[in-house]
């Protein structure tokens, strides 16, 4: 089989014949999203939950796995987010501001959850899979995927490790959490309702409140240099115009699903080029990390439904690490209060973004005072991270 390109390559042969590798990467392209959509459709037809995001995740990272040649371009994903984030924003209303300090023992929770998941994850990551330090604790913190990666590479982690962790995390909990809801919760995960008006049946200044929020929003989300600004942008700015009262839009169907079509195959493509051993080796370590997120978040959920009455389900969604965009969609799906989910995520994604490196400076300091953190001493050492160069 002939082998996949690595990205260092496919811009190398761009460069030398730019007509003919735009065509080709055009035709990977192509060929991915009938993947995706054969995934979406087999989903849908068999009543899973989220087909058109964990039917088409599921086809692309197995078609990664079996290394066939697949693509999506980097830009693709962007205006699929904002499309979500719009979404999402149409579903919170004026009694979200009355409900910020009520939220206030969960968003407590939450900051537990982080800190003890992180500590978990990293010391399984390093007493049990064999990562060096540096590289257990940025690959085992619960989110920040890019943040996560460039604050590990400064202190000398294995940057490919690191991407790939969070990259397995995100669609282990994105894939395996609804079927678990269901299990466990007995609740019906099958979609995103569908009460809009479809694509044909619309009005004009549906598509144009659409794209209002999504540029406008975007625009904003960078200006404002907020986390998952592709997202939380068109959000905050679809939600500002929703709780004012002055629009009830949501975008069609059609669009909503096709984003979810974007988002799972994106995910599933990060996995290309990267050797099956190495994949499979990845999703084992994973799976354990997974596992113990899961547990966290339903034990930490679990306590604090207890003092605050909301359903578990919800908290779990609010808690569960698996992507702001994507547990929201769950909530969706579940009917749940997408405000509460978005919001803690949003704290979520902070707190691990403004927490992990001094807490991870203050632990260089209390076990490793001899040893600078840019030494990659462990590193040299670390079996996973020779494994992850072979």
């Amino acid at each position: 089989m002939i082998p996949v390109l690595r990205k260092k390559d496919r811009a190398r042969l761009l460069q030398a014949n730019p007509g003919l590798m735009q065509w080709r990467f055009w035709g990977e392209f192509a060929a991915t999203l009938a993947l995706a959509i054969a995934g979406a459709v087999l989903f849908d037809w068999l009543s899973l939950p989220l087909p058109w995001m964990l039917g088409s995740m599921t086809f692309v990272t197995l078609g990664a796995v079996l290394r066939l040649r697949l693509f999506a371009p980097a830009g693709i994903r962007p205006p699929m987010t904002a499309v979500i984030g719009v979404l999402l924003g149409a579903s919170f209303s004026p009694s979200v501001l009355d409900n910020l300090l009520v939220w206030m023992p969960t968003l407590l929770g939450l900051t537990v959850f982080s800190a003890l998941s992180g500590l978990c994850c990293a010391v399984y990551l390093h007493k049990v899979a064999g990562f060096d330090r540096v590289t257990a604790f940025f690959g085992g913190m619960p989110g920040g995927l890019v943040e996560m990666i460039e604050l590990g590479a400064e202190r000398g982690a294995d940057e490919r490790a690191v991407a790939l962790m969070h990259s397995a995390r995100i669609l282990l909990v994105v894939f395996s959490l609804p079927f678990i809801l269901q299990w466990t919760e007995g609740v019906p995960i099958n979609g995103y309702d569908e009460s809009s008006a479809g694509i044909l049946n619309a009005p004009l200044s549906t598509f144009a409140l659409l794209l209002l929020c999504a540029v406008v929003g975007t625009r904003m989300g960078r200006v404002l240099r907020l986390p998952a600004k592709d997202l939380m942008g068109p959000m905050l700015f679809s939600a500002v115009l929703h709780i004012s009262g002055l629009t009830d839009f949501s975008p069609p169907d059609e669009i909503v699903k096709f984003a979810q079509l974007i988002i799972g195959t994106v995910l599933g493509v990060r996995f290309v080029g990267v050797a099956p051993r190495l994949i499979g080796r990845m999703m084992a370590i994973a799976m354990g990390m997974t596992a113990i997120l899961i547990a966290i978040v339903f034990a930490t959920a679990g306590v604090v439904g207890t003092f605050t009455g909301i359903p578990l389900a919800t908290l779990v969604l609010a808690y569960a690490p698996g992507g702001l965009a994507e547990m929201s969609l769950v909530a969706l799906a579940l009917n749940a209060d997408v405000a509460f989910v978005a919001t803690h995520h949003l704290a979520r994604i902070l707190l691990v973004m403004l927490g992990a490196a001094p807490i991870y400076a203050l632990l260089v300091r209390l076990t490793l005072p001899r040893a600078h953190p840019n030494s990659g001493q462990e590193r040299a050492v670390s079996p996973a991270a020779r494994s992850l160069e072979e």
